[in-house]
C-alpha cells in the first residue's frame, strides 16, 4: 500500500533538501572511492551518474539508485514522486553519453528510457529493491521514466 503523498513535496525547499543530500553524497562517494555513500536505506546501491547538461554543456553528476541486470545497469528518474522528471533525464534524453561510477570503477554507458515491455519487466525487480518506488509512483500523474544504460565503445 503506496504511503501518503508528503505535504509540500513539490515545493523549492523540497527540492533544495534534496539538491543538498544529493551533492554531500557525491561528494561523500567521490573523496572515499565509493566506500561511503554507496548504499541509500534498505541497502539499495548507489552509483554516480554523470550526465551533459542540455543547455550548459557541463559535467553535472548525481547519486542515482541502480539494478545490475546482465551486463546492464537500471536506473530510475523517480525524483522522489516530484511532478517533473529529474533534470539528469532530461540531460540524457538531449545526450545519451553518460558515465557510471560504482566504487572507484568509472565506465561509459549509452543510457535509454525503457520501453513500456521492459518496464513492465524491471519494475518489480525496482520494488523488490527499494520498495518507495512504488510510492513514488503513486504520488505523481507522470510516468516515472526507467533508463537502461548499456555499455558503450564509444561515449563520453
Amino acid at each position: 500500500m503506496p504511503k501518503q503523498r508528503p505535504p509540500g513535496l513539490d515545493r523549492a525547499h523540497s527540492h533544495a533538501i534534496i539538491k543538498c543530500m544529493s551533492r554531500a553524497n557525491t561528494w561523500l562517494y567521490k573523496v572515499s572511492g565509493g566506500r561511503f555513500g554507496a548504499r541509500f536505506l534498505a541497502g539499495a546501491p548507489v552509483l554516480l551518474l554523470t550526465t551533459t547538461g542540455r543547455k550548459s554543456g557541463l559535467q553535472r553528476t548525481q547519486p542515482v539508485l541502480y539494478l545490475v541486470d546482465d551486463e546492464r545497469l537500471v536506473i530510475v528518474a523517480s525524483k522522489a514522486g516530484m511532478a517533473k522528471n529529474p533534470m539528469w533525464y532530461l540531460n540524457l534524453s538531449a545526450n545519451p553519453d553518460v558515465k557510471a561510477q560504482i566504487g572507484d570503477a568509472e565506465r561509459a554507458y549509452t543510457a535509454r528510457t525503457a520501453s513500456a515491455e521492459e518496464k513492465a519487466k524491471l519494475w518489480p525487480r525496482l520494488v523488490a529493491m527499494y520498495p518507495d518506488f512504488d510510492s513514488y509512483q503513486s504520488w505523481t500523474e507522470r510516468d516515472i521514466p526507467v533508463v537502461i544504460l548499456d555499455a558503450s565503445q564509444t561515449g563520453p
